[in-house]
């Protein structure tokens, strides 16, 4: 498949394209410091800001897939979403954030008393996209949510899928590799099991 990949360059992106490459899809790996993207296998690492929405549209044009790999905080949803629908790109994928999802009924993450101040806004903003992509009618597109802890870490490739619910480990712990993530994110391109829905991955 040919898959676009903004934010290739960061911590998620890069793992993302890495597994892309590794099973074989021509991926445009876009970036603001596109030099910063590791030279691999069908990979093309191309200049691009998420600002720019005709820039991203015209990137993301004759691509099967695009993925948003980027910080809420240093991007705009309408832009990102009106790129993906003038692009008419056959799916549109996000990286999404742990403080959306439940860790009771109706309860998330992001209001719990302990979720610490300094990524608040960042969670509160992407908790918003998801609102936004909930209510698209047109544009094919899937949320995937790490779990609370989002870290470096080794490719297993063991890992539960869950659907608005916070996983956690036997152990209470909530956390997933970008490795691992990467695994759970190209698996769902390649075999689609929640188009127009968000989905979470942890151990």
């Amino acid at each position: 498949m040919k898959i676009a990949v903004a934010g290739a360059s960061g911590r998620a992106g890069s793992e993302i394209t890495k597994e892309l490459s590794r099973r074989g899809h021509t991926v445009t790996a876009i970036a603001r410091n596109p030099e910063k993207i590791a030279k691999l296998t069908g990979v093309t690492a191309v200049k691009g800001d998420v600002l720019d929405q005709a820039g991203l549209t015209s990137l993301w044009t004759g691509h099967d897939v695009a993925v948003s790999s980027v910080h809420f905080l240093a991007s705009d949803p309408l832009k990102l979403i009106g790129a993906a629908k003038a692009s008419k790109v056959g799916r549109y994928v996000v990286v999404g954030g742990a403080g959306s999802l439940e860790v009771a009924p109706g309860v998330k993450l992001v209001t719990t008393p302990g979720f610490p101040a300094q990524y608040k806004a960042e969670a509160e903003k992407g908790g918003a996209f998801l609102d936004l992509l909930r209510q698209e009618k047109e544009l094919n597109w899937t949320f995937l949510s790490p779990s609370a802890l989002f870290v470096e870490g080794e490719r297993t490739g063991k890992f539960r899928l869950g659907t608005d619910q916070l996983l956690a480990d036997a152990n209470g712990k909530s956390w997933i590799t970008f490795a691992d993530y990467a695994i759970a994110l190209a698996d769902e391109i390649e075999r689609p099991a929640h188009q127009r829905a968000r989905f979470t991955v942890g151990y």
